[in-house]
């Protein structure tokens, strides 16, 4: 059976670290880099590996905020809904959209886009920058 690019990039990270338990979140983290989500294919792979059973791994996967079991978009946007930002309208900004505090309360409200922090952040504002990645 031939293997596809993304098996032989899994393989290539798999293959960086040791068949040990304790290498399971290195692993994830390199997978998530990666691909920006770990497939339940990549699970599978990484549990064979380390050795670990697939409901610790599927436990530790959905624990951790920065690991992703669903594949996601190619920009990323973050509105913060720490106290600061929701005083200042961060909730109608967010709608959809939901993360935890991003400490940057002196910035409220804040967004961050594709690792980029956009300060005191309106609905228009925000629809703008998404219809400027739209048009990339």
């Amino acid at each position: 059976m031939a293997q596809t690019a993304i098996d032989i990039d899994i393989d290539e990270i798999i293959e960086r670290y040791p068949g040990k338990p304790e290498y399971l979140i290195f692993l994830l983290q390199d997978i998530q880099a990666a691909f920006n989500y770990i497939s339940s294919e990549a699970l599978t792979l990484v549990c064979d590996h380390t050795g670990v059973p697939e409901s610790q791994a599927y436990a530790v996967a959905t624990f951790y905020n920065s690991f992703s079991l669903e594949p996601k978009g190619e920009n990323l946007i973050h509105v913060c809904l720490g106290t600061a930002c929701h005083l200042k309208g961060s909730g109608l900004i967010a709608e959809n959209l939901m993360v935890n505090c991003l400490g940057a309360c002196a910035l409220a409200p804040v967004a961050v886009v594709n690792g980029e922090y956009q300060p005191k952040v309106t609905s228009p504002k925000l629809m703008k920058t998404v219809q400027k990645l739209g048009d990339e």
